[in-house]
């Protein structure tokens, strides 16, 4: 069994399209690898556009997400802002608010804090005030950037257009405060989540682990985010996907085991605050080794990946009795090096 390093010790690297040349011009951190061990201390560095600090977190060798760690001095506040792509934003930790408006439109305030998530609809004006006159604020923004700037090979356009789309945010008084519906058996619509780390979450037997799992479409954009909770002394079943999922630890510790088919498997761990990214079509496995249950959130491109417009995206899921008894054995050694006591009994492996 190999550690993972962290950062380009892994040996991946951007490819220099417009979005990997505009990024490094930037003048600020670019945290690659497959995985970032704690977000709260990232470096990060003054980013011009946005008047704090900030910096890139380009996981997995992808080039159609990407992350951003934004630190907000105590009582400071970004410039505002506006944009031609979508961002989902987690609040790290810290306390504030974020006041949006369109050129047409009244001004509106939503106040945040640590575990809330929120999305600026498309190309709406918006800043981002710390609530503290101590304390930094740090929030954790998946954009697709990276797609949007490799198609328009313009990031002025991006950034200084004055469109409205008005079909996702005209304003409304309760566009923020609006409590959302759920709209199916473990999906949510909705354009504000208080908290996520207390949000209920739904009974998800598919990934194993007697686990919980809800789904989330966020305010009218077509990125996603679902969270996902599993108890202590279990792991998910190992699956794959395509690239673009940003996964952040919430609450829990444990580690994730990371390969791609025939290659060695690769063990990161991850406590409150960590990060990890699968590559395209890399298993990707969890488990948890605390004594309580496991959190995390995972962002997404969602509707933006073309292979989601007939349903889900297509997975290749492996269920416990078909895993390597290798994955079993290391758990157990981990579970008893933590401490933990181990809850999922051994499989009844099927004969290889």
């Amino acid at each position: 069994m190999v550690e993972a390093a962290e950062g380009p010790a892994r040996g991946i690297k951007l490819s220099e399209t417009p979005y990997g040349q505009w990024q490094r011009s930037q003048g600020v951190p670019v945290h690659e690898g497959s995985y970032l061990r704690d977000l709260f201390t990232a470096d990060v560095a003054p980013w011009p556009m946005l008047g704090q600090k900030m910096a890139f977190v380009s996981l997995a060798d992808q080039q159609q997400d990407d992350a951003w760690v934004i630190e907000i001095a105590p009582g400071g506040s970004t410039k505002p802002f506006h944009h031609l792509f979508e961002a989902t934003f987690f609040v790290l930790a810290g306390r504030g608010a974020t006041t949006f408006w369109s050129e047409k439109g009244q001004r509106q305030s939503v106040e945040w804090q640590d575990g809330s998530i929120f999305s600026p609809p498309m190309n709406a004006r918006y800043e981002i005030f710390n609530g503290s006159g101590t304390d930094p604020v740090r929030l954790l923004a998946v954009t697709n950037l990276p797609m949007a700037l490799n198609m328009y090979r313009n990031a002025d356009f991006l950034f200084s257009s004055d469109f409205e789309f008005s079909d996702r945010y005209a304003g409304e008084e309760d566009f923020f405060s609006n409590p959302g519906e759920k709209v199916g058996s473990s999906r949510w619509r909705v354009n504000f989540v208080p908290n996520m780390k207390l949000f209920g979450l739904d009974q998800n037997v598919s990934r194993g682990a007697g686990g919980q799992l809800t789904s989330f479409e966020i305010a009218n954009n077509s990125m996603a985010v679902h969270c996902s909770s599993f108890p202590p002394g279990t792991y998910k079943k190992g699956h794959r996907h395509g690239v673009g999922a940003h996964v952040i630890i919430l609450e829990g510790q444990g580690y994730s085991l990371l390969w791609k088919e025939g290659e060695e498997r690769e063990k990161v761990d991850w406590q409150v605050g960590s990060m990890l990214s699968p590559r395209e079509q890399e298993y990707h496995q969890h488990f948890n080794t605390g004594a309580s249950p496991a959190r995390y959130l995972a962002v997404r491109l969602g509707a933006l990946d073309s292979r989601r417009w007939g349903g889900a995206v297509p997975t290749n899921q492996f269920e416990y009795e078909e895993e390597d008894p290798a994955i079993y054995d290391l758990y157990v050694a981990e579970c008893a090096r933590n401490g933990a006591e181990v809850q999922l009994p051994q499989p009844q492996y099927i004969a290889r």
